[in-house]
């Protein structure tokens, strides 16, 4: 029986292999028409193959035409930069530091700043000026779906339920840096802005880019840490999350005004985005619930619900786009005003932040790496700015929650602790910097300083945790020998 059916497959296979071949060489004796519209390329008649293409282009030239096809040059870019970024992120928490810090580094490693400097061959070839379109579309979509999720992480009714314990840390650690932001744009405005942006829009962007705080970056820390349950962790994660809030309303506020072309256009686009917030919190916050149960198959979630949410979530952001603000704010309240019930938002969270943090975040990282051009500070003056920056950041957003925290009845070390932790940036910042970017308001040096200072002040916070840690390792000490 084997060599029946043994014999059965040589002969169909040699069939197969003689039709094949006795086409191929009776094809061979054929010739195309010629061509019937001006300019296609001529056609050497005595072998049908088209001028400079056929048997003397070399194997070399027809792997260089196929690595240059835009879909294999978009592979090569998206192997290497999730390669390199779960490389640095594993590198990153050997250090103890969270991973999002070394892919924030691995995507400026991947731009003109390194590679760029060292390849510049290759980093050309891989990231031609012409492709970098479709890049940003994709990591545009990852930040939409990453803001998604921090909105989910946003549990509004703990905010009003301990918001008087957490709301003068958290509005302290807004205020004091973004005024000390907006005063030093008075410095930096006529050196350091867009072309054609406002002083208005560049100190007002200023101020947002000194006062925010990463909360999923911080809450990833305090998870590492084993802090999440402890008092501190606890208002950490609290004065984050208003702190999130209200810095991403003043980001919609500062890019209405930048994006509109006069004061009445500006003032438009907040009352629509006012009526927008209103809607979502009031009226399609308390339905919500009902109509994404009737998506759900059974009591479990399904495609059907995953499809749902994705529809809602793309809705949201571009109504928030038309209206003259950022696609991501409404991706962001998208997240806040999904409900609350626990195995509906782990559903959620495991499917859009694993695949949006694991592939298409490290495109954005990518994308900021590819903008940023740290030889712009190429010179002292460049980075004693940059340095200054870095230290009215720190002093702003830690100094003012740490000496806020004491107000309240905090003692030193974990006051100290929560400033470390509020002048966490991180991701939410290299977002609101590239924003501005996009818009205008920052030139190409301003951006080099300022994603310098986010990864500084993200880096910091680490070993100033450890810092406390040895601190109160030296009291408890001191109590237990007295």
């Amino acid at each position: 029986m084997f060599m029946k059916r043994f014999l059965f497959y040589f002969l169909v296979l040699a069939v197969f292999c003689l039709g094949i071949g006795i086409t191929l060489k009776q094809g061979q004796k054929l010739r195309p028409s010629p061509p019937a519209i001006a300019g296609l390329p001529s056609v050497n008649a005595n072998n049908g193959d088209v001028a400079g293409v056929g048997p003397s282009a070399s194997l070399l030239e027809n792997l260089r035409e196929n690595l240059e096809d835009p879909l294999t040059r978009l592979f090569i870019q998206l192997i290497l930069i999730v390669v390199a970024a779960r490389v640095c992120g594993v590198l990153a928490t050997f250090v103890r530091q969270p991973a999002v810090v070394g892919e924030m580094i691995a995507g400026i490693l991947l731009g003109p700043s390194l590679l760029g400097w060292l390849w510049p061959d290759f980093f050309h070839f891989v990231f031609p000026a012409s492709s970098l379109g479709s890049l940003r579309l994709f990591s545009q979509i990852g930040v939409c779906l990453f803001m998604f999720v921090v909105g989910m992480e946003v549990d509004v009714d703990q905010l009003k339920r301990q918001a008087r314990t957490a709301v003068l840390v958290s509005q302290a650690s807004i205020l004091i840096p973004y005024l000390l932001g907006v005063v030093t744009a008075l410095f930096l405005f006529s050196t350091f802005a867009g072309a054609g942006t406002s002083f208005p829009a560049f100190a007002l962007f200023i101020g947002v880019s000194m006062s925010i705080t990463a909360f999923p970056v911080l809450a990833r820390i305090l998870e590492e840490r084993g802090l999440t349950k402890s008092p501190l962790g606890i208002t950490a994660l609290i004065c984050a999350a208003m702190n999130d809030v209200t810095a991403w309303c003043i980001l919609a506020l500062v890019v209405a005004i930048a994006k509109a072309k006069s004061m009445g256009s500006a003032a438009f686009s907040i009352a629509l985005i006012l009526l927008f917030v209103s809607v979502m919190l009031f009226w399609v916050k308390p339905r919500l619930p009902r109509l994404l149960d009737k998506t759900a198959h059974g009591n479990k979630p399904g495609k059907g619900l995953m499809v749902a949410v994705l529809a809602f979530v793309f809705i949201s952001a571009l109504a928030t786009d038309v209206m003259g603000i950022h696609a991501l704010f409404g991706a962001f309240l998208a997240g806040v005003v999904m409900p609350a019930r626990g195995e509906f938002r782990e559903f959620l969270t495991v499917r859009l932040e694993h695949f949006s943090s694991a592939f298409l975040l490290p495109l954005f990282f990518a994308f900021t790496g590819l903008r940023l051009q740290i030889g712009l500070l190429n010179d002292p003056t460049g980075w004693m700015i940059c340095a200054g920056l870095i230290a009215i950041a720190t002093i702003g957003k830690l100094g003012g929650a740490m000496f806020t925290a004491r107000l309240t009845g905090m003692n030193w070390v974990d006051s100290f602790a929560l400033g470390a932790l509020m002048n966490t940036r991180g991701l939410v910042e290299l977002i609101a910097l590239n924003i501005g970017y996009d818009l205008g308001i920052l030139s190409p040096r301003i951006f080099a300083m300022l994603v310098i200072m986010a990864l500084v002040t993200t880096g910091m916070t680490g070993p100033l945790l450890t810092f406390c840690d040895h601190l109160r390792a030296r009291k408890q000490l001191a109590i237990t020998v007295a």
